[in-house]
């Protein structure tokens, strides 16, 4: 663990490590999609198994629902939400998304019946707008019809695009390819962590594929200064593969989805591990235990090979002092530390400012 500058004449400091706690989850999406609840709730549920749906929710003609949440349990999924919404159009789309708010342990957002709708672009970028907003959150999106116009259109960070559709072994539809999607990123998430690309895993389920990308075209879908969509190849022998690990991101530090993934359970660990510290007295004591607890987790995710480096210094960095807090930032009932974490290459970190205040914890 990276050592601390503080000096303090008479006083002796005890820098052992925090108590570890219980794994933060990942790989747990929320899915959002027409259906009715047999209780007559608009709420949140939380499912672990596939019978678990047609228990709980009635779907129509309109709704890929069911198709999709089979898809993630039946690639390695464990555990998803299902907020129901009453139509795929904006206002119920609004209002699921404010339903997901209240979830308080997943990391990914489906929103399969939105791709038919007539401006689905338009909802695609509201999610994504959601999930930047959030910050905790990544969306997996289904390729529209028109897929230039979706890459002109769509911009953010925290959102991953997928083509194409999917022919199972349920039905003669196509079916969106974000459930099966999810249940690789779970199944990465069980064997690899976040920070591992989640692709090159055969699909289960899968008999054919919408459209059959080229080497080619797959290279045009990720080049240039538009958003990338990750390709579903099918390989002789191989089955149906995900071939790509981008984001919609067209920022060279927020590129591809391991990383974006990274920095995402980064902060869900912060809201969750200093939300006590909220109405402590903000001094030298609390800023060193927040430099601790900061450096103890990102030497956990270096140890993961989460963080590139021979040596810690080369992997991260924590700062939490009288440098980061001055006069006036303690005036505003603020705490502020500065993170830097190296996901690709030793030494090149990409820097992030934790803010904690009594509204709970930022990460910029």
């Amino acid at each position: 663990m990276q050592g601390f500058d503080f000096k303090i004449p008479g006083v002796t400091l005890d820098f052992s490590a925090p108590t570890p706690t219980e794994a933060l989850l990942s790989g747990i999406p929320a899915f959002l999609g027409i259906a009715t609840a047999r209780d007559g709730s608009w709420e949140a549920k939380r499912l672990t198994l596939w019978t678990q749906f047609e228990q709980l929710f009635q779907t129509n003609a309109d709704s890929f629902l069911g198709d999709v949440i089979r898809g993630f349990f039946e690639n390695g999924g464990e555990i998803c939400y299902v907020v129901p919404l009453r139509d795929k159009g904006f206002q119920a789309l609004r209002e699921g998304l404010e339903q997901t708010e209240l979830i308080e342990n997943f990391d990914l957002l489906c929103v399969p019946d939105v791709a038919l709708h007539p401006q689905a672009v338009q909802l695609q970028q509201m999610v994504i707008d959601h999930c930047d907003r959030m910050g905790d959150r990544l969306a997996i999106l289904d390729a529209l019809s028109d897929i230039d116009a979706q890459r002109h259109y769509l911009k953010g960070r925290r959102a991953a695009v997928y083509a194409p559709w999917l022919k199972t072994e349920f039905g003669d539809r196509l079916v969106p390819p974000c459930g099966h999607v999810a249940g690789v990123f779970t199944q990465n998430d069980r064997h690899v962590g976040v920070h591992g690309t989640p692709a090159n895993i055969a699909l289960a389920g899968v008999l054919d594929l919408s459209q059959l990308f080229t080497p080619a075209q797959q290279g045009m879908l990720n080049t240039g200064d538009r958003p990338a969509i990750n390709c579903i190849r099918a390989f002789a022998g191989r089955g149906m593969r995900i071939w790509g690990g981008r984001t919609i991101s067209t920022d060279s530090n927020w590129l591809y989805i391991s990383v974006q993934r990274l920095f995402i359970q980064f902060k869900r660990w912060c809201d969750r591990e200093l939300a006590d510290i909220t109405f402590e007295e903000n001094n030298i004591a609390l800023w060193l235990r927040i430099q601790r607890e900061l450096s103890y987790y990102c030497e956990t995710l270096w140890n993961q090979g989460a963080l590139q480096g021979v040596t810690t210094d080369e992997a991260y960095f924590v700062r939490c002092d009288a440098v980061t807090n001055t006069s006036a930032t303690i005036d505003q009932g603020q705490v502020i530390a500065e993170i830097g974490l190296a996901p690709t290459i030793p030494n090149e970190f990409i820097h992030l400012t934790l803010v904690h205040g009594e509204n709970g914890v930022t990460v910029n």
